[in-house]
């Protein structure tokens, strides 16, 4: 006998999608600039209790930095395929923990997931579920306010990096 349940529910999320006149190579640069790899020496010093300065560290990030990437353009070459597709994880780890502190399970959408796509007629265009929707799951006055803050900051960077 299982000691382990199994409980589900269904949400609601609300889909974005902001299309680029640009290259795709172009757009891709400038979200790089725009959102610089997050400096993985930050969870280095969090790991060696040194909470104090990697809070430091953190004050001085960018608001949205990236901290993972995958190209799954690439993956549609087992299919025969080529497109430009890359995966983007994106977020601020001081957000994050605004959110988990009060909701722990917030952290399974956090940093957010971005898809950067080329589509087989050359249309260009960011896609994510708004933060709002997904973080609104959780019920919670002070996760939705820094959702909601995150929703702002995060179409800000992409609509910049789209332009």
């Amino acid at each position: 006998m299982s000691n382990a349940t199994y409980s589900a529910r269904t949400i609601s999320v609300e889909h974005v999608t902001i299309s680029s006149a640009n290259p795709f190579e172009n757009v891709r640069t400038k979200l790089s600039s725009l959102a610089p790899r997050i400096d993985d020496g930050i969870f280095v010093l969090l790991r060696y209790g040194e909470s104090r300065r990697a809070l430091l560290e953190l004050e001085g990030c960018p608001a949205l930095s990236i901290f993972a990437q995958r190209d799954h353009g690439a993956l549609l070459a087992v299919a025969g395929l080529q497109r430009r597709s890359i995966q983007y994880d994106i977020g601020n780890p001081l957000t994050a923990s605004k959110m988990t502190r009060h909701r722990l399970s917030a952290g399974l959408y956090a940093p957010i997931r971005v898809l950067l796509r080329e589509d087989a007629d050359g249309q260009v265009a960011f896609e994510y579920d708004r933060p709002a929707f997904v973080f609104g799951q959780f019920a919670s006055d002070e996760v939705d306010e820094v959702a909601l803050q995150l929703d702002r900051d995060l179409r800000a960077l992409l609509e910049e990096a789209a332009s």
